[in-house]
């Protein structure tokens, strides 16, 4: 069991029966009132954020997530498959909300960890930086550079990110699927 001060930024728990992960943790102590836990909180089914405010009276039991390593297939129509990691022939498709927008750095293949409820797959952690190949990138004008500048550009997987005024169609960058940044050049086109 956790107590209301163990729920700290990261910790995921049950509350009504399902998974939440805390996101925000602020310890208060007010004078002449009992310390609070305030929290912004996200429900792990249905992805739901709500902040609350948790007293030195509560526990809370921690919720039991397995974690499977599953390799990613590809898109199609809002379905996302994948299958298992050593057997390509145990395929299974995940509804696109569940996963988010991790969906667009994935490319054929990624291996991502599965987050498992109750035997049942609540969301995906995909590696927290990628390398994905640059498939447009407008080109940059002289006299751009003074500002640092970025332009937006297109990667293999569909995904729109903003980079550098130097990267070029072909370059591969690395990106950080956390926050959907450009991070630095891994590779410079050969072109």
């Amino acid at each position: 069991m956790l107590s209301y001060n163990e729920l700290k930024r990261g910790a995921i728990f049950v509350l009504d029966g399902q998974p939440h992960e805390v996101l925000e943790y602020e310890f208060l102590r007010m004078q002449q009132r009992k310390p609070v836990a305030k929290t912004k909180i996200k429900n792990l089914i249905t992805g739901k954020i709500v902040e609350r405010s948790f007293h030195q009276n509560e526990s809370f039991e921690e919720a039991d997530i397995q974690k499977e390593e599953i390799k990613y297939l590809y898109n199609n129509r809002g379905q996302v498959w994948f299958c298992a990691k050593d057997n390509p022939a145990q395929r299974f498709q995940i509804q696109e909300e569940i996963i988010g927008s991790a969906s667009q750095f994935l490319k054929a293949n990624s291996l991502v960890i599965a987050l498992k409820f109750d035997e049942k797959i609540i969301g995906i952690r995909p590696p927290i930086k990628v390398d994905l190949r640059v498939k447009e990138a407008p080109p940059g004008f002289k006299g751009d550079t003074a500002t640092g500048g970025t332009k937006p550009i297109t990667l293999e997987t569909g995904a729109i990110v903003n980079a550098p005024l130097f990267i070029n169609t072909g370059d591969t960058i690395r990106v950080n699927t956390e926050t959907g940044e450009y991070v630095e050049r891994v590779e410079k086109s050969k072109e």
